[in-house]
């Protein structure tokens, strides 16, 4: 996600009709004219005015399974971002929410050339990146049958802060599409540590923009060096072949609906150097043309 721009570079085909970040006749505020889902009342992403948000002290800690499970995992650059496919092992229960969650897939969002990129905002204040998970409550298998329940899609949210941190190598060929003895568990922190989030009703992000979607957006913040966050833009091209920049959808209204807030947990940041090596790999990996 990124910051709009005049020129569409960012057009992805999407059963039939296009979409576009940056195109005037395409851009997010028009997508409700060919998916109307988008023109909905209960839209993400959103700002999150901190001292509206209510205490929900029955906001319970997540259960994470398989987050330490060493998998293969799959990357596909859908021409509009980049989608990191995760195995049916990978799961949560709690935060509660009824049921089991599987893991489908994480994308990243983020800004470039200095801009922030984030699409949930807190306080106004847009940051450098975010990382969605998502995941589809079982039995369902896609997003298709998860949306008609109103509990059916969760999206795990983490913001990004820009930190310094040593900038691992990575050298993988450009033909390589997997990212082998990956572990979600290196990349986020343990659900222990997760405790403080806030909640609230929204949607999927891109078209379709499904309306049945739990957003749980981290307090606790990951952090990236300003030396990868630089080498994603350079590096990650869209179908175009332009740079891989401004990609995130403006924050929605409201609309009468409130954010919760757990109870416990204040606003940190984690620094793991898996990150640095992690997007070492993706800087790769992402320039693939879809």
């Amino acid at each position: 996600v990124y910051t709009a721009g005049y020129i569409c570079v960012s057009c992805f085909t999407f059963s039939p009709a296009n979409w576009c970040y940056q195109n005037q006749n395409a851009y997010p505020n028009h997508w409700a004219t060919q998916f109307p889902k988008c023109g909905g009342l209960r839209q993400s992403p959103i700002n999150i005015v901190t001292s509206k948000v209510h205490i929900d002290i029955a906001l319970s800690p997540f259960n994470f399974i398989g987050h330490t499970d060493t998998i293969n995992m799959t990357v596909e650059n859908k021409g509009h971002s980049a989608h990191f496919a995760l195995p049916p092992s990978v799961r949560f229960i709690g935060g509660a929410l009824p049921g089991h969650y599987r893991a489908a897939q994480f994308h990243l969002h983020w800004g470039g050339n200095g801009r922030p990129g984030s699409e949930h905002t807190i306080d106004g204040e847009r940051f450098p990146m975010e990382m969605h998970i998502v995941h589809i409550k079982e039995p369902y298998s896609s997003l298709a049958e998860a949306e008609h329940d109103t509990a059916g899609i969760a999206l795990l949210a983490f913001l990004f802060e820009v930190i310094h941190c040593d900038v691992f190598t990575f050298l993988i060929k450009c033909s390589t599409t997997v990212i082998p003895n990956f572990r979600l568990g290196d990349i986020i922190p343990a659900a222990k540590d997760l405790q403080g989030y806030y909640r609230y009703v929204g949607s999927m992000t891109t078209p379709g923009c499904e309306q049945a979607v739990a957003w749980t957006v981290f307090h606790r913040k990951l952090a990236i060096s300003s030396r990868q966050l630089d080498a994603i833009v350079k590096q990650c091209r869209f179908w175009t072949g332009q740079p891989m920049t401004d990609i995130f959808r403006p924050t929605q209204p409201l609309d009468g609906r409130i954010v919760y807030s757990s109870k416990s947990g204040t606003a940190q940041t984690t620094a793991t150097h898996f990150w640095c090596l992690f997007l070492s790999f993706v800087t790769v990996t992402l320039g693939l043309a879809h």
